[in-house]
């Protein structure tokens, strides 16, 4: 596949100043939409005999470099952080909840339904049940939608979902050999047999077992796997760094102008309190240049500066149906609308999951491109990010893999990840997608906007997407 796509999308309509014109573009961007700001006409997507489902309030803690400020916590000490500010910040009763759900992906063992750890530690009711589901990078995301389904099916009218990923601190195993032989140790009857298996102990029993940073079916690591689709995709390094400098250059303007209104403030046990996620950090082209390639070497074009980094955070958000919230006196953001899950090759088009769902989901909303007014899209890695949006300009690609006529179209620069994204923000694995679906419903907000649009990859080849409706104001 890889060399069918390199030839074939060569030769599409994508011009060779694309990816400098990404830049030049998007960081005028922000002033002419605010220029525009206006409530648009467009119809609503409310169905006759179905619940609107809303986003009353979504926050989140601040996204920190791994080994840095929360190094000495527990993953359910920032899940409980970010439960504690969405209560802070809503003044929502600790009884109202119905149910709570949260994602996460490379789980504590100490703590392995982390949902209900955290949802304990930060005051809820102990009659309220939580779960905890996996499902990669869009973890969060199946918690938002497990909780939209529930409400939908009229079990429960008031939903909490987040994620949350704790990367400075990740279960290291014994080997394989070294575990059955304690656990054989720990059923040994008499003082020989003990002897006898502390004998059997070798050197090599004692190296450990890292989590695995490869995909499973094909033992390859996304980095790898990135750099690959660039490479189908003809994505240089060029455009690469170009988009990763735009991330996080459009983070800082929106951090600095006080856009980032989900992020609360956490007092770190025995440390300060921490208000700002500390990854964002605009460097120059020259700079970034200078970085040699981090999985395929010497030649690769994926770096560490065009690459999102390890994270720790936690998100938060309370979906209601309208009716509930109304009646509680709340004013929500936005309408959870259409959503769909996706699957495909996890070989070659592990990170391509944007591009499967968005069509879907703009199908089952009657919607098409134009009617976007916002695109929030998760930024694994930058490369990975330009060569979904060449497929989505491909009409080769469209109707060779997606069964399609023509292509889906890119979305315009000038609507997409306006506030900076995964590259710039940090990535927490299991708490990625709800920072997406806040910043689209506040993006709305700001921007008069209509509908938005998320999308995200996932490991295992899958995707998510879904389409966001403005509240009215």
């Amino acid at each position: 596949m890889a060399s069918m796509l390199l030839s074939t999308l060569r030769s599409c309509p994508v011009s060779p100043s694309w990816a400098m014109r990404i830049g030049a573009r998007s960081l005028s961007t922000t002033a002419q939409l605010q220029a525009q700001v206006q409530t648009k006409s467009k119809k609503s997507l409310a169905r006759p005999g179905m619940k609107n489902i809303v986003l009353v309030e979504g926050v989140r803690t601040p996204f920190l470099l791994s080994g840095t400020t929360y190094a000495d916590l527990m993953p359910h000490d920032l899940a409980r952080a970010a439960l504690q500010g969405l209560l802070n910040k809503t003044g929502l009763p600790k009884d109202a909840v119905d149910y709570i759900i949260y994602g996460t992906v490379i789980q504590e063992v100490k703590t392995s339904n982390v949902a209900r750890e955290a949802a304990l530690g930060a005051g809820f009711s102990d009659k309220i049940p939580a779960h905890t589901v996996t499902m990669a990078c869009i973890s969060s995301n199946q918690a938002m939608t497990s909780g939209v389904g529930l409400i939908a099916a009229g079990q429960c009218d008031a939903i909490v979902a987040g994620g949350v990923e704790f990367m400075s601190d990740v279960p290291i195993r014994h080997s394989r050999k070294m575990r059955k032989t304690m656990l054989s140790l720990n059923k040994a009857k008499t003082l020989g047999a003990k002897l006898g298996l502390i004998g059997s102990i070798r050197m090599a029993h004692l190296a450990p077992e890292l989590p695995a940073v490869a995909e499973f079916s094909t033992a390859e690591t996304m980095g790898h796997s990135a750099d690959r689709l660039a490479a189908a995709f003809g994505v240089t390094r060029l455009e690469q760094d170009e988009f990763a400098l735009r991330s996080h250059t459009l983070a800082k303007k929106a951090q600095d102008a006080g856009l980032l209104q989900d992020v609360i403030s956490f007092k770190v046990p025995g440390r300060d309190i921490v208000s700002k996620d500390n990854g964002i950090r605009p460097s120059s082209m020259e700079q970034m240049g200078k970085l040699k390639a981090a999985f395929i070497k010497p030649h690769g074009t994926v770096t560490a500066a065009n690459s999102s980094f390890l994270t720790d955070g936690a998100s938060a958000v309370l979906i209601m149906s309208e009716e509930k919230a109304l009646a509680m006196g709340y004013k929500p953001k936005a309408y959870l609308r259409d959503f769909v899950y996706v699957s495909q090759d996890p070989k070659d088009q592990l990170l391509l999951g944007p591009t499967y769902g968005t069509p879907k989901v703009l199908e089952r909303a009657g919607l098409t491109m134009n009617d976007i007014d916002v695109f929030e899209f998760h930024e694994a890695f930058a490369g990975q990010i330009m060569a979904n949006l060449k497929a989505m300009d491909s009409d080769w690609f469209g109707q060779t893999y997606l069964g399609r006529k023509s292509k889906v179209g890119a979305p315009p620069m000038e609507k997409f990840n306006l506030w900076g994204g995964s590259l710039s923000l940090g990535h927490p694995f299991g708490a990625t997608g709800c920072r997406l679906v806040t910043t689209v419903a506040h993006r709305l907000q700001k921007e008069g906007g209509q509908y938005g649009l998320v999308a995200a990859c996932a490991a295992g080849g899958q995707g998510h997407a879904m389409v966001i409706e403005a509240y009215p104001q």
